[in-house]
């Protein structure tokens, strides 16, 4: 292995990641959008080693629909090292989110991704059914992780400015890049970001339609978030990349893209281990 990236800071955190199996042990759910590999706890935790990263956050996948039990396995395991990020409604209770806590949950991911206005993965919670669970989430210091497509936020976000719970945006919203940043949607997320009402993720290069390996189609909306308001932003692998448009990513490469494009220590300071404290419930590095 080579030695990691002397930019990278400490507590440094990846906070974008899915655990998947082993399969024998945690079945996936019946029907889902895609079968993955199995990608063990053992595995990702040998990735965050490898990249020279403190910190990880596991994002419940549509694969597994409401059954976070490996997601929760996995939390429970290293939890100085991990906290996660959940899927479920109306069957939570305040004390279940209670025991998700306990466990390293901080936040709940709602689906609005759709194409041609329909779901475009099995699996996922709609946000209405998430809302009467917000006063807890609140309570609890939790976050709302929304998947959607940026086209679809300008519609959504007079609703999501007034949660009581910090809002963040999934892969730069996942608009493909032809759009580009005049996008109203993208616009929206960028406003969002620079009045403090949203957070993003500079996530999922490769999910915005770029071309490997350096996906600089993708640059500019980096760019643009960046500029907009670094205290808001993220970062993640989005390992092990499930369902790529294109070939599977290189996680070292992608890490080492985002510190490319971000060439100020302070910004990447902030977002990879300043803002990850702050939103997951870390300890400062």
């Amino acid at each position: 292995m080579s030695a990691p990236d002397p930019r990278i800071p400490p507590g440094a955190c990846d906070c974008h990641c899915h655990v998947f199996g082993p399969a024998a042990r945690f079945p996936y759910a019946e029907p889902r959008s895609y079968t993955p590999e199995d990608a063990p706890l053992e595995m990702y935790l040998a990735l965050l080693d490898q990249l020279g990263l403190a910190r990880g956050v596991v994002v419940q996948p549509s694969a597994y629909d409401r059954d976070n039990t490996a997601t929760l396995d996995a939390l429970r395991r290293a939890p100085e090292r991990l906290r996660g990020v959940a899927v479920g409604g109306a069957e939570l209770t305040p004390a279940i989110l209670r025991e998700m806590h306990a466990a390293g949950i901080r936040g709940l991911r709602a689906n609005e991704y759709r194409r041609a206005g329909q779901a475009a993965y099995h699996g996922g919670v709609r946000l209405a059914e998430i809302m009467p669970l917000m006063p807890a989430m609140a309570d609890l210091g939790w976050h709302l992780q929304l998947w959607i497509d940026a086209a679809d936020l300008p519609e959504l976000l007079p609703q999501l400015v007034r949660l009581p719970v910090p809002v963040v945006v999934d892969h730069m919203g996942r608009l493909h890049h032809s759009r580009g940043t005049a996008d109203p949607g993208f616009q929206a997320l960028r406003r969002g970001a620079a009045e403090g009402r949203l957070w993003a993720k500079l996530s999922g290069t490769y999910r915005l339609g770029a071309t490997a390996p350096d996906y600089a189609e993708a640059r500019p909306f980096h760019e643009a978030l960046l500029a907009a308001n670094p205290e808001v932003l993220v970062w993640g692998t989005d390992w092990p990349h499930p369902r790529p448009e294109g070939p599977v990513p290189d996680a070292a490469a992608l890490l080492r893209i985002f510190l490319d494009w971000t060439p100020d220590p302070a910004d990447r300071a902030r977002v990879l281990s300043r803002n990850p404290a702050r939103l997951y419930d870390f300890p400062p590095a």
